[in-house]
């Protein structure tokens, strides 16, 4: 039984129809992709999955429950993380302040967040762990704002695992990195997934083919082809398309 499904999604902006009849799933402890050319529909199919955006009609379920229309944060709170095309992090923190802002026993805390965390070290030890599994171990105490453009990728994936989540959606994690943070990221994803369940949306499409067990492409609004890598470069839809050739 898959981890997440969309069953029969469909959203609409006025009159014009973004996603139709989308079917998706996602195993559990697997890495999933989506792909597809610009305005294929993708990061809308992310919002409606993360609950950003609420389907027309359509179900998405999650570990056998339906989410359909619920909030983003009670979407959060039942174990789906996200990243974000635009990047999403406080710049005046530190990093392992980001992180251990997105710690569940920090979160509970509401209104006292901050109360007593200094010398909090089981709550420290999680983030630091987090920190080490992104690739920022020693820099903890760097500041947002001064780390590299690739590490402050690194940090906004490190601040989705901080909430333990059951499955990690990761929007197009490669925007605007160079060919070496690229590869760094590619690394840091492969032993990411060894214990996790992820969900990429790429536009790199050999990042994107070295990484994941299935992919789903959307074109359309639509799915148009779903399978392994190796399927989907047979697959004669992707071989006479673009998307081919980046293959």
């Amino acid at each position: 039984m898959a981890l997440f499904e969309a069953r029969n999604v469909h959203k609409r902006f006025g009159d014009h129809v973004v996603l139709e009849e989308i079917n998706l799933s996602f195993e559990e402890n697997k890495l999933s992709g989506i792909m597809g050319p610009n305005g294929a529909g993708k990061t809308t199919c992310f919002n409606v999955l993360t609950g950003r955006y609420k389907p027309d009609r359509g179900q998405i379920i999650f570990d056998g429950q339906d989410i359909t229309g619920k909030p983003p944060r009670v979407i959060a709170r039942l174990g789906v993380s996200r990243s974000f095309q635009v990047m999403n992090v406080f710049n005046e923190y530190t990093a392992l302040d980001n992180v251990l802002l997105a710690v569940p026993d920090v979160r509970s805390r509401g209104f006292n967040i901050f109360h007593d965390l200094p010398n909090d070290v089981d709550c420290i030890g999680k983030a630091e762990l987090v920190l080490a599994k992104v690739g920022l171990a020693g820099k903890e105490y760097a500041q947002a704002s001064d780390l590299s453009y690739g590490e402050r990728r690194a940090l906004e994936i490190g601040i989705a695992l901080a909430a333990e989540p059951r499955i990690l959606f990761l929007d197009e994690p490669t925007a605007g990195l160079g060919t070496e943070s690229t590869a760094q990221l590619a690394e840091m994803v492969k032993r990411l997934k060894a214990d996790a369940t992820i969900v990429i949306i790429e536009h790199d499409m050999q990042f994107l083919f070295g990484l994941a067990d299935n992919i789903n492409v959307i074109h359309w609004g639509q799915v148009v082809a779903q399978g392994t890598p190796d399927e989907l470069k047979a697959n004669k839809w992707v071989q006479s398309s673009n998307l081919g050739k980046l293959a």
